[in-house]
């Protein structure tokens, strides 16, 4: 199934505009920093043109606190020298 086949209908300046819309969400979703950085994002998959209900599996705590250790292990070894975010989450 191609589920782009929507852009075939684009004009150039159709086109140039869905790019710039898309390109504004990755970047919106690259500077997430601090907290935001654990969120699923909606946002991001809103950006494409099918609606679908996101079918989520959530790992079990103990797994998936695991997997939080180990996404900020990698920041570590991938950004060694970021910023710290020293603030407590708020939701």
């Amino acid at each position: 199934m191609n589920v782009d086949t929507d852009l075939d209908e684009f004009d150039r300046e159709k086109l140039i505009a869905e790019v710039r819309r898309l390109r504004a969400g990755i970047r919106a979703h690259r500077d997430s920093s601090g907290h935001d950085l654990c969120w699923h994002h909606p946002q991001l998959w809103g950006l494409l043109p099918e609606r679908v209900e996101p079918e989520v599996a959530v790992p079990p705590w103990p797994r998936f606190m695991r997997g939080c250790v180990a996404y900020r292990e990698s920041l570590d070894n991938e950004l060694p020298h970021a910023r710290v975010h020293d603030r407590e989450f708020e939701p």
